[in-house]
């Protein structure tokens, strides 16, 4: 042990050598970037750490496809990891807790432009750190919406992901004690550090009723869940494990078509999809937690003087590829650019922005350090700031340098979405369809693109080439709630009230009290802007209290006079009050042989199941909803698929949901 004194000089020692070497960061280093089918990393490591990095990453992208059975893995934004050799520098970009650097080796950094992942490659298990916000983003694109439980369950049971040299190793408990390190001069903050495993609560007898667990909503603040030492965590990891391992996830999807699609209430469905009652169900993940000896294992391992790095597995898998079967790029840059990169990262983190606005505002005053990336980044920080004329300065200068940079080019259409907020005049709105097909000319699957793109035609008066854009959004990323509000008041700008309506009526039930509210509004105005083709009058106040933040007035006026008026812009008869469906919803796993679109919009599926031949009707297969595939296909033939339908006959029904396999 180190005397007091001795501690408190190599700590001044440190902070010294942090502070000198932060003004430093970049200018000696050799970045470089590389670049796989699906990720790119940026690194100071050298190029095998490089490729180490981004092999897991395409691992773990390949992982999620298999253990959800997805043949594609949908990535609607893009992702940029950054990989820093040294954990002294990874200490200076690491986010503050109590003024001290996080302890974890890797963190994620959410956004509206792109996610940011940063690790610390000199902890050779720092992708591990980010496996749980990883699993998030992969369900946002590729999994319809679900309740809390399963999302977290999953996430949690996909944290416990490791690779061999020969295998994966999965179900260990993701939240036993990890001896995290950045630096030993640096101090770290662990704000779970103390607290129980799942295993350890799981052990408890107390455990929540299973029908509450699966009614809770998490507890999200600011975008951060907080501690996941918690039963609700740790029951939500332990049924997700159950149902993966017991190859259950059919019942799942039928589960969720009635809690989510039907609205059935939880006992009811749990009893409908998995052929048992709650407390059934309830006793069976009990059992199955109970014979793991594995898992038993693990949390005594974790109490010896020397635990190993990695708990024991519950069940493995063989690897989908080897690191060395990857296939990679690597581009050297400019010790400016690599700086530049970095502080455009930093700009993301509250208590290392301002720092990362004085390096990039030096390295863009000098001309020989000058480039696209700091102008844009700095760009992005005005845009945050609400300063939207200075940021289109920036823009401009990026433009200067490089027109086709395409993140530039998303800034310009940021800055003008950003700028018509709250009714004011919108800025470069012209301009901005023509930068978004830059964008997405690089990023093909990048649904926030198409989001803005759906405004700018929304605005600039197309309703029917808005609901193009918006379609492709929602079908991207079908969680987020406010891309649906958006899609249905473009079907109201293009005269489409029933289809207005069917989008628009289910998120009165939004948890988020913006959404819910502008639904309703839009809904109450639906009739008066279908009779007169206004909306109705409201004053100052009420409107302020229920209008949208990009919803405008007179967007029913704009269609009127927009070019692309057709038959189905006419004022329709209202369809008399149908009475409820109440026939059971019942699930099929086939081959679906054919579908015959012969009757447009309409289709029927001939699917082959249990040695039988099903008939399932399409009202409209452009708004059937899809889960597997891109959209509803008339071309699939001799497909494996899941259905989930309401009976008419024996061997007929209507379909409600089709998962391609």
């Amino acid at each position: 042990m180190f005397p007091a004194t001795r501690i408190s000089r190599v700590f001044a020692s440190s902070v010294l050598f942090l502070l000198s070497t932060r003004a430093a960061l970049g200018a000696d280093q050799q970045w470089l970037r590389i670049s796989s089918d699906h990720f790119s990393v940026l690194t100071d490591a050298g190029q095998k750490k490089g490729r180490e990095m981004i092999a897991r990453f395409e691992q773990m992208r390949a992982i999620f496809g298999q253990l959800l059975v997805r043949n594609k893995v949908r990535m609607a934004q893009p992702l940029e990891i950054i990989a820093i050799g040294s954990a002294s520098r990874y200490a200076q970009l690491a986010p503050l807790v109590n003024g001290n650097p996080i302890s974890d080796p890797g963190f994620f950094l959410p956004g509206e432009d792109r996610i940011f992942i940063v690790l610390n490659v000199s902890d050779p298990e720092c992708w591990r750190t980010v496996e749980h916000s990883l699993a998030h983003y992969f369900l946002d694109f590729n999994y319809p919406p679900t309740q809390p439980w399963f999302d977290e369950g999953f996430a949690e049971y996909f944290a416990s992901i490791d690779f061999t040299a020969k295998k994966v190793e999965l179900g260990s408990d993701p939240e036993l004690p990890k001896p995290y390190l950045i630096s030993p001069l640096v101090p770290t903050t662990s704000p779970d550090a103390g607290l129980k495993s799942f295993t350890e609560i799981l052990n408890s007898p107390v455990w929540l009723n299973l029908t509450d667990l699966l009614e809770m909503k998490n507890r999200v603040v600011n975008g951060q869940e907080g501690t996941h030492h918690t039963l609700f965590y740790a029951q939500s990891w332990i049924l997700v494990h159950y149902l993966l391992n017991q190859n259950k996830l059919p019942e799942t999807g039928a589960y969720f078509g009635l809690v989510e699609n039907q609205k059935a209430p939880v006992a009811q469905a749990i009893q409908q999809a998995f052929q048992m009652t709650p407390a059934q169900l309830d006793q069976a993940v009990k059992e199955y937690f109970r014979s793991s000896k594995a898992l038993q294992a693990g949390l005594d391992e974790s109490k010896q003087p020397n635990p190993p790095a990695t708990p024991e597995p519950v069940s493995t898998m063989p690897l989908p590829f080897t690191v060395d079967d990857v296939s990679a790029s690597a581009k050297s840059l400019s010790p400016a650019e690599g700086q530049a990169l970095v502080d455009e990262m930093e700009l993301r983190i509250p208590e290392r922005r301002e720092q990362a606005i004085r390096d990039l505002e030096k390295l863009a005053a000098d001309q020989h350090t000058e480039n696209v990336i700091e102008h844009r980044a700095l760009a992005w920080a005005d845009v945050q700031k609400g300063d939207t004329n200075a940021a289109f300065e920036e823009l401009e200068s990026a433009m200067q340098i490089n027109s086709t940079d395409p993140w530039t080019r998303f800034g310009l259409a940021l800055a003008a979405y950003r700028s018509g907020q709250k009714g004011a005049h919108i800025r470069g709105l012209a301009n901005t369809m023509e930068s978004l097909q830059f964008v997405l000319n690089e990023y093909p699957e990048f649904a926030e693109a198409y989001n803005i793109l759906g405004w700018a035609r929304l605005e600039g008066g197309g309703p029917n080439a808005a609901l193009e854009a918006m379609k492709v959004a929602v079908q991207l990323n079908p969680r987020r709630e406010d891309y649906q509000l958006r899609y249905g008041e473009a079907f109201m700008a293009a005269r489409k009230w029933d289809e207005a309506a069917s989008v628009l009526d289910p998120l009165k039930l939004s948890q988020n009290p913006q959404i819910a509210s502008a639904a309703k509004k839009d809904l109450r105005d639906m009739p008066y802007l279908r009779k007169f083709g206004i909306p109705p009058q409201e004053d100052a106040t009420s409107k302020a209290k229920t209008a949208p933040p990009q919803t405008k007035p007179d967007r029913a006026e704009k269609a009127s006079d927009a070019d692309e008026s057709s038959d189905d812009d006419a004022p329709k008869k209202e369809p008399a009050a149908a009475a409820p469906d109440r026939r059971p919803v019942r699930f099929l796993k086939g081959t679906l042989l054919a579908v015959d679109c012969s009757n447009a919009p309409g289709a029927v599926l001939t699917l082959s199941a249990r040695n039988k031949t099903f008939k399932l009707r399409v009202p409209d297969s452009k708004s059937a909803v899809v889960v597997g595939a891109d959209s509803f296909s008339c071309a699939w033939k001799n497909v494996p698929v899941a259905v989930n339908y309401k009976p008419g006959g024996t061997l007929d029904g209507d379909l409600v949901s089709v998962e391609v396999r």
